[in-house]
């Protein structure tokens, strides 16, 4: 039964120490007022052994000696059972009455056995045997068996309640320290997974944005060149950062979507993938990149994850070739679809060898390589950059198709 923070019984577990003094105390006060009751005794049938003695200082101290002892029990409860059964013996070899001091050398028993180890816990229930019999052989004439033998029972018992007690609690522990290895468990892998989701959501942020801003970024600079001299060509630049900010817009949407609906359905858009190419080309076209696409092979549906993939990386690579690979940069996107993979090839014949996803002396480093290699990487693909022969950079990708 759980016990409520600040309740008695609380305080009480916290603090044994008074629990055990007051059984202590309760042990000693109930064995000096037994040793003052008259036994009864008929006029002509003598007890069997040495005559009791009456109740005494010496009788009191050692009373008093085997119930203090309980109060320091669960400290150390072998030593102070095998100290306890010194008055105990000296109490039954005397001649004394030691009423109810037995239950205290029961109680530490009672300790070793659910607090110690199975070995010590033998050993005390041996020596506790041990004293009991000795002290029967001295101070008793042969007889009185059967008392003798339920002592010994109801010593046996008590051991294997400690014994149980000890068991008990130690499969308790176990379930709990299993449950708290289990609790660590599951919030390792919610932190993985909560990692795992926030870098696909920064990757998809990197790409998004990244992509449309640096369009609108090269189609404003021309707009700005072209404003007083062709101003139509000014508006139609204008044009497209508005559309392209729009498109921006509308992704950004379906990913911030996925986010607030926490797993339940809502209208998202659908991600874009391999067949949007001819878009994505388009549109760099119109941001000023003379880029062209060749797509071989079959055109059967690829997975979803390769396909978002792969089109994340064809978009990442020519966003680049826009930014650095300088005005008069051509850009080439061959995309062939064999048996067993796909092949992604992106190249462009930039400034000396320094185009592509390379960066300048002025450009600030970006997540765009990491990204590309973070996807690939999750669909065992091989991955590719570097310069191209003959100048420029090329990106190159190859994704197995598992059937």
């Amino acid at each position: 039964m759980r016990t409520t923070p600040g309740s008695p019984r609380a305080w009480l577990r916290t603090h044994p120490l008074v629990v055990d003094s007051v059984l202590a105390l309760v042990l000693a006060v109930a064995s000096f007022v037994t040793t003052m009751l008259p036994i009864p005794q008929p006029p002509d049938v003598p007890l069997p052994g040495l005559p009791l003695r009456d109740p005494d200082l010496l009788g009191g101290a050692l009373i008093l000696a085997a119930c203090v002892l309980v109060a320091f029990r669960r400290r150390w409860p072998f030593v102070l059972l095998c100290a306890a059964e010194a008055p105990q013996l000296a109490l039954m070899v005397m001649g004394y009455d030691g009423g109810l001091t037995g239950l205290a050398a029961l109680v530490l028993l009672y300790t070793v056995a659910a607090y110690r180890g199975l070995a010590l816990s033998l050993v005390a229930a041996a020596i506790l045997s041990a004293s009991y019999a000795a002290g029967v052989l001295m101070a008793w004439e042969p007889g009185g068996l059967g008392e003798h033998v339920f002592v010994l029972v109801v010593a046996l018992a008590v051991w294997l309640v400690g014994r149980s007690v000890r068991l008990r609690r130690a499969y308790t522990a176990e379930l709990v320290d299993r449950a708290e290895r289990l609790e660590r468990a599951r919030e390792a892998d919610t932190r993985a997974a909560r990692a795992e989701e926030r870098s696909r959501i920064a990757r998809e942020l990197h790409d998004v944005v990244a992509h449309h801003v640096s369009v609108m970024t090269v189609q404003a600079a021309a707009a700005r060149k072209v404003l007083e001299t062709r101003p139509e060509a000014a508006r139609d630049a204008l044009v497209a950062i508005e559309e392209m900010g729009r498109t921006a817009m509308r992704e950004m949407r379906g990913i911030v979507g996925v986010l607030r609906t926490d797993g339940e359905s809502g209208e998202l858009a659908p991600q874009p993938g391999m067949a949007d190419l001819p878009v994505l080309v388009d549109q760099m076209r119109e941001a000023g990149l003379r880029a062209q696409l060749w797509i071989e092979g079959e055109q059967a549906v690829l997975p979803p994850g390769i396909d978002l993939a792969a089109y994340r990386l064809v978009q990442e690579a020519l966003t680049n070739s826009l930014r650095h690979a300088g005005p008069a940069a051509r850009a080439w996107v061959t995309v062939r679809r064999e048996r067993d993979e796909l092949l992604v090839h992106v190249e462009d014949d930039g400034r000396g060898g320094t185009g592509g996803l390379t960066r300048g002396p002025g450009d600030r480093p970006g997540h765009g390589l990491v990204g590309i290699r973070e996807r690939v990487a999750l669909y065992g693909g091989v991955l590719r950059i570097g310069p191209r022969q003959g100048g420029g950079f090329e990106v190159r990708a190859r994704f197995p198709l598992k059937d």
